[in-house]
């Protein structure tokens, strides 16, 4: 008798809102995976690129999961100068600019993965190891990794399950802009 009510909870909670236009998002238990709803329609040539980085960071963390053109969490676009950045508004929201001449120079991959990092609450490493996705373009344009490594994974983790590691803290996963992970377009030698 207990479920039924329940269910009957749920259902009308589930009900009122749809009427009233709201959406209640992930209403599984917590140890399920966050759903964050990334749209690629002005992403151009990088829709592909964005799916692969999306499935990276589904591999690399176990309750988060990036799903393509289900809502507008994070919208991906296609720019040309300006330089590549992301523009997080909060945890799990915002906005991913990848600049074409960069790309042309640098792995898309690489950045795509990197720029989502940030909206996934990852601040920039400037220390040039290629083997950290969040040392972006000072891993210099022969790096091509865009993989998180496991403390970087890790960390997105516990940032989506609520929980932070000792000494870890929630600063830098509101809103803000990462405009310089990636050096300005190199000029042509000749």
């Amino acid at each position: 008798m207990t479920s039924r009510i329940s269910r009957l909870v749920v259902a009308f909670v589930a009900t009122a809102g749809a009427t009233l236009g709201v959406t209640i998002a992930n209403p599984s238990p917590a140890s399920a995976a966050m759903t964050i709803c990334y749209n690629t329609s002005q992403a151009g040539s990088f829709a592909g690129v964005a799916n692969q980085a999306a499935s990276i960071w589904n591999n690399a963390t176990s309750n988060l999961t990036l799903s393509a053109n289900c809502g507008n969490n994070l919208r991906i676009y296609s720019i040309t100068g300006g330089g590549s950045y992301a523009q997080r508004t909060s945890l799990g929201n915002g906005r991913v600019y990848i600049d074409t001449r960069q790309a042309a120079q640098y792995s898309p991959l690489r950045i795509m993965s990197h720029e989502i990092g940030h909206i996934l609450g990852l601040p920039d490493n400037y220390n040039g190891n290629c083997s950290l996705l969040m040392s972006g373009g000072s891993a210099g344009t022969s790096c091509t990794n865009p993989n998180p490594s496991s403390a970087e994974a890790s960390r997105v983790t516990n940032l989506f399950a609520g929980t932070r590691v000792s000494g870890e803290d929630a600063r830098g996963t509101g809103s803000q802009v990462f405009p310089d992970s990636w050096p300005a377009v190199l000029a042509p030698i000749g």
